[in-house]
């Protein structure tokens, strides 16, 4: 279907406690990156959020701390808001459920039902705290997991597997608000039949969004949908909510997972008196970005509640990512174990992109990730700093040096094979960059961008203008024909360069938008440059114009700050010092008892091996070969195809990019019928992963370790 306008919705996060980088891998992040690249199409694209301030958590918390919910709501909303502005999360909106707006919409939409007959009233026996007088929601009821033992599950969920509960389910239940056992008594209240809809849900879901929905999504859909669904009570008996609007319903506000998703409508009407333009007509495409958590009230519950009021776009689209670990541990806000947004930026002043690009990078769109701080600065150290950082500021700093600040004229008649090939293949990212976003593959889309980077690191080298300039220079005779040859060649080198650079800051933008922003104030353009119709274009840069002195686009991360991260979450989140805790007292070593594994061997020996640096271009896995990858490695003078056993440790678009140690004159053997012609240096950490051993800092490829 030809859209005529997006709606793009992020998953409204609770009120009750900061972000944390999960929460941005999850559905934040993704869905800012694919929002900035629709706007920079000129697509008319709306971006919605807000506080979900609800949810029973907030209630506890509250009463835990002795203050009103209204308190604990205020606090967080702000807080979240502006953690997300400050990581450059461009929303239209972020609203809040609080809001008298979203009360009166969530009314209507349930007064709508009810009156239309589409609830069920049902009298059941519920959990009541009989030392607070209230009923007791399902995350109000906390208990051991019947699946995995996880004795602080809640009513409606473990939150250490996963599993969907009920409070019935629970062993030895008691209550989250007094600790007591919880007594059965009767209440009232409307339940939303999603029974009646089922065969509808299959025909739209299972039949319809197959090859369509990620995996994940579509699986856990297709799952519930064949257990067969029931009916699913819509009120609860609580004081902070939306009231039900019925006269007979005193005491009792709307469920949270009925009254939230409605917050995506009321927002829109908070944003443009023109909502129902993207809610109500047909040629709206509906992107619901959220976390795995989150499938099966956006998959089935809301769809549901839409259908049955009638007059809504169900969603095109539901990319949910999967979660996001902490240095080999799942997050727990209990234990402090998690990245706070919030405190992550006051650490890492203006950090914002180098954050955004690990998680992109590291994104966990197929599986759970894992995020290690060491992991971080390899990342910004080796990839950001050593490839895109490093190709912008050697090319604005060979323009400044040879060609006077200016963009240098391109001879078309002195094009070689190497201008051709940069320039087409800024042409053919461009392609392969839309195809991913536009199928919410935000990693494969980054890769392609680091990639383009790499190709242009590989290409000055190869052009090597430095050398050409000495050339020039020991002419003496401007006017030569040899002079002349060479000033060209520089000429087309540099203008190449540079209008790569343009290339990579449209490319970038959706992305690392403070890095895009930069690169063009150091090239003197305008942001209207980063629209997307200028991208793959080889004249974006006008011939003679003059640019700004290169700045640098990324900082280092020294080894101290990972240290102290480290220490930061191991201590529950206090003041890092500057060393990390031992896990246990260490022995002194007995130097009297190490000696070497292998024979020693003479310096000549040793001097027999050739050792450079090089650039990791492209990796793939090898068919029925679980441990090896397919490398081709940039060594400066000539590309080689190295086999690695790695698989198990890297995926292959984790390490395209990385600069690595490589044997090169190991003599060449077949693994899987693949000729390899080297060997990568690896070390083995604490846990057995196997690491690179790369360069500290930048270098070129093909640099000689000695």
């Amino acid at each position: 279907m030809n859209y005529q306008r997006l709606l793009v919705t992020a998953a409204l996060p609770y009120a009750n406690g900061p972000v944390h980088i999960g929460h941005l891998a999850g559905c934040y992040l993704p869905a800012d990156i694919y929002v900035r690249y629709q706007r920079a199409q000129g697509r008319d694209v709306k971006f919605i959020c807000g506080s979900d301030e609800h949810g029973v958590p907030i209630t506890i918390r509250a009463m835990k701390e002795g203050v009103s919910p209204q308190q604990v709501v205020d606090k967080f909303h702000a807080l979240i808001r502006d953690s997300f502005a400050d990581m450059g999360i461009s929303f239209d909106i972020y609203s809040r459920t609080s809001a008298t707006l979203h009360h009166e919409t969530a009314q209507a939409f349930f007064k709508k039902l009810y009156d239309e007959g589409l609830f069920e009233e049902h009298e059941s026996e519920q959990y009541f705290d009989p030392e607070k007088q209230v009923f007791l929601a399902d995350r109000y009821i906390i208990g051991t997991c019947p699946v995995c033992q996880n004795p602080n599950a809640y009513g409606d969920q473990c939150e250490r597997c996963g599993s969907s509960l009920s409070p019935e389910q629970l062993i030895n239940p008691r209550s989250a608000l007094s600790e007591s056992v919880p007594e059965k008594r009767k209440t009232k209240h409307w339940y939303f039949p999603l029974n009646r809809y089922e065969d509808w849900l299959r025909e739209w879901i299972v039949e319809g969004k197959k090859g369509e929905w990620k995996s994940n999504v579509y699986g856990q859909c297709k799952s519930w949908i064949d257990a067969g669904l029931q009916p699913r009570a819509m009120t609860r008996d609580s004081s902070w909510g939306v009231p039900v609007p019925l006269e007979c319903a005193e005491g009792k506000v709307l469920y949270v997972w009925f009254d939230a998703p409605i917050g995506y409508i009321s927002a829109t009407k908070e944003l443009t008196p023109m909502w129902s333009d993207y809610w109500q007509r047909e040629d709206t495409k509906l992107v619901h970005f959220i976390g795995k958590d989150n499938i099966v009230f956006h998959c089935i519950i809301f769809p549901a509640m839409l259908k049955a009021h009638g007059g809504f776009v169900l969603p095109d689209a539901v990319p949910a990512n999967e979660f996001l670990n902490i240095e080999g541990e799942k997050v727990s806000t209990s234990r402090n174990w998690a990245v706070w947004v919030h405190e992550y930026l006051n650490d890492f002043p203006g950090g914002a992109d180098m954050l955004r690009y690990v998680l992109c990078a590291n994104a966990p769109e197929t599986k759970d990730n894992d995020f290690t701080w060491k992991d971080f600065q390899t990342r910004i150290n080796s990839e950001l700093n050593s490839n895109l950082g490093n190709f912008v500021n050697r090319a604005m700093v060979m323009m400044h040096k040879l060609c006077k600040g200016k963009v240098p004229p391109m001879h078309v008649n002195h094009i070689d094979e190497k201008d051709a090939e940069l320039a087409a293949a800024i042409s053919v990212a461009k392609k392969e960059i839309e195809s991913s976003i536009e199928a919410y593959r935000f990693r494969d889309a980054l890769a392609e961008i680091m990639l383009l980077s790499t190709k242009g690191n590989k290409y000055l080298q190869e052009k090597e203008p430095w050398q050409l300039a000495k050339r020039l220079n020991a002419t003496g005779t401007p006017a030569s024909a040899e002079a002349v040859e060479a000033q060209v060649q520089i000429d087309n080198c540099i203008y190449f360069c540079l209008q790569l650079c343009a290339n990579l800051a449209i490319f970038i933008a959706p992305f690392l938008p403070d890095t895009a922003t930069k690169m063009c104030h150091m090239m003197k353009v305008v942001d209207r440059m980063l629209q997307w119709e200028n991208g793959g274009r080889p004249d974006l840069l006008k011939v003679g114009y003059s640019l700004r002195e290169p700045e640098i686009l990324f900082r280092k991360i020294e080894d101290a700050e990972v240290l102290a991260q480290v220490e930061k979450l191991r201590s529950g989140g206090t003041k890092p010092t500057t060393q990390l805790p031992a896990s246990k007292p260490q022995e002194p070593v007995n130097t009297q008892l190490v000696s070497a594994s292998k024979a020693p061997i003479s310096f000549d020996e040793f001097a027999k091996i050739e050792l450079k640096t090089g650039t990791i271009l492209t990796a793939e896995k090898i068919e029925k070969a679980d441990k090896l990858l397919k490398l081709q490695i940039d060594l400066g003078t000539e590309q080689r195809t190295i086999v690695s056993g790695i698989a198990q440790h890297y995926q292959p678009d984790e390490i395209v990019g990385r600069q690595v140690s490589v044997v090169v004159n190991l003599a060449p053997r077949k693994m899987k019928g693949i000729e390899s012609a080297g060997m990568i240096l690896m070390a083995e950490d604490e846990d057995g992963k196997l690491v690179f051993v790369s360069p500290v800092q930048a270098v070129r490829a093909g640099a000689e370790i000695r």
